[in-house]
């Protein structure tokens, strides 16, 4: 029996990979002779770089020193596929993972850790690359990104702005004779699956930056400085649009690359969908197994369980997920294609103990050998 499982991951818990090695533990401790694949997927957040690198057996990874979201020297990681193309996940530079809950503040986090992870690309003689949004500590524009790439953002008296959303406040006008040689010869697509707008009700700032730390008089500030930013942009890029969908994106960094960098915004899953071999195995495979750490009905609104049983029920597979815990309404989810929803914690369970990363692991494996124990009772594939 050969059965695929692609796993998102348990947020707080339980990487994609390491979800998907639990439910294989399970599976071949209720059948040893079973084909187990394992995909980890992710739709552009955390967890994007290792799902390209597992599904491309002709990839690499490069790990070089850059700068976290505060500024101090880390080392963070971005993967070479086998066709060259470059995959960075921000997170590895500014992901809110990398900061303590004291630190966080949206107001001078930086994202020039990833204009170093291009620039290192880029000077390496990478020319195409796949960016994925998600998980970000910064609220910046993304203008650490630019500076670090060559591009002035200048005050009214044309000295170079600081880092952070303070950066922001202070800037007036561009300068692009500096910018990296070869830059322009760069393709980006940015795998994001958040659609909001730069600014406003629904952008980066009022969104997303409570969670980064920001204050509500911090996220009024924040709004305006990337609406004066977005301005400023304008004069020197008309074609630059703040309300596209995306530009709010991981604290403005959506609105740099479609304006700086011509990216092309795409939803994370397809992209990882249409660069590895994940559909052709779930054509041949007897059984899917899929899942995350919070089934509900947002999950059915495109989230990776959805998207892989969609993609299974086209061949007709059986789908069956996994989830650290299930709402009430996941109706919309069987619509989708997912055939039965198994949560792995045990109700009389805190819900800080079933969070803890081993236990987490032990309950995913015991709950994917039960289901193969039936599966195999009942003959359902």
């Amino acid at each position: 029996m050969k059965i695929v499982v692609v796993m998102d991951s348990f947020k707080g818990s339980l990487t994609s990979k390491e979800a998907g090695e639990a439910v294989k533990q399970g599976i071949l401790a209720a059948d040893a002779s079973a084909e187990v694949l394992v995909y980890p997927f992710a739709d552009g957040g955390e967890g994007t770089l290792d799902a390209f690198l597992c599904a491309d057996s002709g990839s690499r990874i490069i790990r070089i020193p850059v700068s976290d979201p505060l500024g101090r020297r880390i080392e963070a990681a971005y993967g070479v596929l086998s066709d060259g193309t470059v995959v960075i996940e921000t997170a590895q530079a500014v992901g809110l993972c990398l900061l303590k809950e004291e630190e966080r503040d949206p107001l001078s986090t930086t994202t020039r850790g990833i204009g170093e992870l291009i620039r290192h690309a880029v000077d390496s003689g990478s020319r195409r690359f796949i960016v994925a949004l998600g998980g970000s500590s910064t609220n910046d524009c993304g203008i650490g990104m630019l500076k670090e790439l060559g591009f002035g953002i200048l005050d009214k008296d044309r000295v170079p702005v600081e880092d952070g959303a303070t950066g922001l406040f202070r800037a007036a006008s561009l300068t692009c004779d500096q910018v990296l040689p070869f830059l322009e010869d760069c393709s980006f697509i940015v795998a994001c699956d958040v659609r909001n707008p730069l600014t406003g009700a629904d952008g980066a700032s009022r969104v997303y930056a409570p969670q980064k730390g920001a204050s509500p008089e911090d996220v009024e500030k924040m709004d305006a400085w990337m609406e004066a930013f977005s301005e400023v942009v304008n004069k020197y890029y008309p074609e630059s649009n703040p309300d596209a969908e995306g530009a709010g994106a991981a604290g403005g960094l959506g609105f740099a690359f479609l304006t700086f960098l011509h990216g092309e915004m795409v939803p994370g899953a397809q992209v990882l969908l249409e660069r590895t071999e994940i559909e052709k195995e779930i054509a041949e495979a007897d059984l899917i197994i899929t899942g995350e750490g919070r089934m509900d009905a947002q999950t059915a609104m495109g989230k990776a369980p959805a998207q892989i049983a969609r993609i299974a029920k086209r061949y007709g597979k059986t789908v069956i997920a996994i989830a650290g815990c299930v709402s009430d309404d996941t109706g919309k989810c069987r619509n989708a294609g997912i055939d039965a929803i198994y949560p792995a914690t045990p109700a009389a369970m805190r819900i800080q103990d079933a969070m803890r990363p081993d236990i987490a692991m032990d309950n995913v494996k015991r709950t994917a050998c039960e289901i193969m124990r039936h599966v195999i009772a009942v003959d359902l594939v």
